[in-house]
């Protein structure tokens, strides 16, 4: 009897990858068992599923960083998302991981951001008696908010990957460890490259001792830690001394002159209010929340369900919504 592609595709796994990497035939599964596919994988599954998902396509119209930025050329939360996978993708080919279990975690990482980037997040956190973190809402909407509260029933590499992205408890896999760092060499660097558009620094105000180690430019930067991780990694992740200590100077460097920067976050207070005053309406009007979210009330309350609600839209929608909601159309309408 002759193999499927996907039988034949894990059998090249195991020929083929590291000792360290995680076979897509030890998946520990899904909860809710399903029939293989023919074709694919488990891992290469769980990609294809977030990468046609709501959630994934809403990314376009989040913020990173700057607020409604006026230009083509800054980064939202998709394009992060899609360097993210990029960077990963690199690392986990070099090091003969499996690249299609990092891309699903890479893809999935930021999926349950806020509008308005960490302001929004700020701000849920704040009125959520639950507290908000966008890596556990990341693990909510492939768990329970895709698919009108089906889920997408990812594995638990994808989904463990997906929660250990940031802060806390390292992921199970090597694999999820890589999209934690490859996240971190994504933003800093592509955050520079928007600071420096938007008139916030110039590059040359880069430490002068992490420009000679890291490199004078974004991608010199990026090529410099990626190579230094896959040169000195085998079952664990590691970069020289000398260069962890340079990155972690250019994250303290970022913290203090961009992201807490008046230029970038001067609007934030604004938006984090709009944020709130949504939160609480719906929290109080549930019924004109889409259907969708009904469900929720029942079973999990009105604030769950509310601060899933607001929690998923974008920056756009966010305006919309509440001028909708707080705007006289007439003041609207006459450009008041």
């Amino acid at each position: 009897m002759s193999l499927s592609v996907r039988e034949q595709t894990m059998q090249i796994e195991a020929q083929t990858l590291s000792p360290y990497a995680s076979l897509s035939a030890n998946t520990k599964g899904r909860q809710r068992q399903e029939e293989f596919c023919p074709l694919r994988t488990e891992y290469q599954r769980d990609r294809d599923r977030i990468l046609h998902c709501n959630a994934f396509r809403r990314l376009k119209h989040k913020t990173q960083v700057f607020l409604s930025p006026e230009g083509d050329h800054y980064r939202t939360r998709l394009t992060h998302t899609l360097e993210v996978a990029q960077i990963a993708r690199t690392i986990a080919r070099a090091l003969r991981l499996n690249e299609d279990l990092t891309e699903a975690i890479a893809l999935g990482h930021d999926l349950g951001h806020t509008p308005f980037g960490h302001a929004g997040e700020r701000a849920l956190d704040e009125v959520f008696p639950e507290g908000f973190r966008h890596y556990e809402q990341s693990l909510r909407v492939v768990d329970h908010l895709e698919k009108d509260g089906k889920g997408l029933n990812l594995t638990y590499e994808v989904r463990d990957g997906i929660v250990c992205h940031t802060r806390g408890k390292e992921a199970d896999t090597l694999e999820g460890q890589i999209v934690k760092l490859a996240d971190k060499i994504a933003y800093l660097n592509h955050d520079i490259d928007d600071a420096v558009r938007a008139g916030v620094m110039q590059e040359t105000e880069v430490p002068l001792d992490v420009r000679e180690t890291l490199g004078t430019s974004k991608s010199a930067r990026i090529n410099t830690l990626v190579t230094s991780v896959v040169e000195n990694s085998r079952e664990t992740l590691s970069m020289p001394l000398e260069i962890s200590q340079a990155f972690a100077e250019l994250n303290k460097f970022m913290f203090q002159h961009v992201y807490t920067n008046p230029v970038c976050k001067g609007e934030e207070k604004k938006a984090e209010a709009l944020i709130k005053s949504l939160y609480y309406y719906f929290a109080e009007h549930t019924d004109e929340m889409p259907s969708t979210f009904w469900q929720t009330v029942m079973s999990e309350g009105a604030e769950r369900a509310a601060c899933d609600y607001v929690a998923s839209m974008s920056d756009g929608y966010v305006l919309s919504v509440y001028n909708e909601i707080y705007i006289p159309k007439a003041w609207i309408e006459k450009g008041l």
